[in-house]
Order: C-alpha cells, then sequence, then structure tokens
C-alpha cells in the first residue's frame, strides 16, 4: 500500500466500488435470470427464518467490527499504520455486509421471494453508503496534529 493518503483513499474506493458494482451485477443477474416476483412467504422455507437473521448479523457485526478495531489504532501509531489499520477495517465492515446480501440474492434466485431481493437491495444501499472518505477517516481514527497536518498537505 501507498502511504501518500491521496492514493491510499483511491485503492480502498475502488475496492469498495468493485464490491458494490459486484453485488449489483449478480442481483441483475439473478433478477434476469429468475424473472419472478412473488411477495407471498412460504412458512416451510428456511430462507425465510435464515436470511433476515443473517442480514441483521452482518449489519450488527460490520459495526461492531469496525468499531472494535478502530479501537486498535493508537494515537501514537504512524500516519501509515493508521491508514493501513483503517483499510483493513473498512474491508473486514464491507465483508459482513457483502456476505449477507449475496446470501439474500441467492435465496431469491431460489425461489424468486421479493424479501430476499428486498433485504439485499437495503444491504447493497447500506454498502454503499459507507464509501470512505477524508472526512470520515479524519473523524473515526484518532489522528495527532502533526498527522492532521501530514494529511492535509498530501491532499491538496
Amino acid at each position: 500500500m501507498s502511504t501518500n493518503p491521496a492514493s491510499f483513499f483511491k485503492t480502498l474506493s475502488i475496492i469498495h466500488l468493485a464490491l458494490v458494482v459486484g453485488i449489483v451485477a449478480f442481483g441483475t443477474f439473478k433478477y434476469m435470470n429468475n424473472g419472478s416476483f412473488k411477495a407471498n412467504a412460504d412458512p416451510n422455507d428456511v430462507f425465510i427464518y435464515v436470511i433476515p437473521v443473517v442480514a441483521a448479523f452482518g449489519y450488527f457485526m460490520s459495526q461492531f467490527m469496525f468499531k472494535k478495531q478502530l479501537q486498535a489504532i493508537h494515537r501514537t501509531d504512524s500516519l501509515t499504520l493508521k491508514l493501513q489499520k483503517y483499510q483493513a477495517s473498512s474491508i473486514i465492515k464491507y465483508i459482513f455486509i457483502e456476505g449477507p446480501a449475496f446470501l439474500a440474492l441467492i435465496a431469491y434466485g431460489f425461489n424468486g421471494n421479493a424479501l430476499f431481493l428486498v433485504i439485499a437491495i437495503f444491504l447493497v444501499v447500506y454498502l454503499y453508503s459507507q464509501k470512505p472518505t477524508k472526512l470520515k477517516f479524519m473523524n473515526e481514527v484518532p489522528l495527532t496534529i502533526e498527522d492532521k497536518t501530514e494529511f492535509k498537505n498530501t491532499n491538496t
């Protein structure tokens, strides 16, 4: 990874965008192939219980793990190390959102239940809203004055 914060955010943004586009492409493929959109809930379908639980678990775990890993970033760490830890934390957060979205799309492909497609759409929208920005980084990571100066000087 480059030590330049500008290239760091470019790389993390590309990773984020690739994950979002991947889910959207897979969802579009599943919707085009399935073609059905049922709004009824079959109580014998195990996915009707599993998918909402997995989606909620993924959402809450993404938040929990991200915050937990941010706590491992110390004010005394170098800016490069802080950027690396932030990138790893962000990718783990994205995975906890992306996994349930893919699972919901796979379940939708099996039976065409609209609930699974809606859950996947909400997860994709949430994942998109987690796009990395310099402002989020500065607010979420404990930066020293020197870090802020270095960060601002390399991002002009």
